[in-house]
């Protein structure tokens, strides 16, 4: 034990080292993470944010039927047609320009950044 102890003193720069090491690893294991795109993580705050309020759980204040917050129920409406996104309706809607097309709409006071965007676009993909 003592050998280990005294062995940490001399070399810190071997520590150091090692830290920085591990840090180079964790980033590396990270962007390669970040590639992948998971629903719990990275979807379901953003639908949960931007969409669940007219197309979630709530039956009373569902807009057009359309619930995203169920897989099979988004499918079967077209919503999301996995691997397809010039088919996926919702891709369609977050990439519309037209206010009256667009999702979510401009009265919800909401609005899709670049960044989530994409990560729906890869998720449908």
């Amino acid at each position: 034990m003592s050998q280990f102890v005294t062995g940490t003193c001399r070399s810190a720069g071997g520590w150091a080292g090692l830290v920085v090491l591990l840090g180079v690893m964790g980033a590396s294991s990270t962007a390669t993470q970040a590639g992948d795109v998971e629903f719990n993580r990275d979807i379901r705050p953003i639908l949960r944010e931007t969409c669940f309020r007219c197309h979630g759980p709530d039956s009373g204040s569902r807009k057009a039927d359309l619930r995203l917050d169920r897989r099979d129920d988004a499918i079967k409406s077209g919503a999301i047609v996995p691997g397809k996104l010039d088919e996926s309706e919702l891709i369609n809607r977050i990439l519309s320009d037209d206010p009256e097309e667009v999702m979510p709409p401009p009265t919800a006071h909401k609005e899709l950044d670049a960044r989530q965007k994409e990560l729906l676009k890869k998720w449908v993909a």
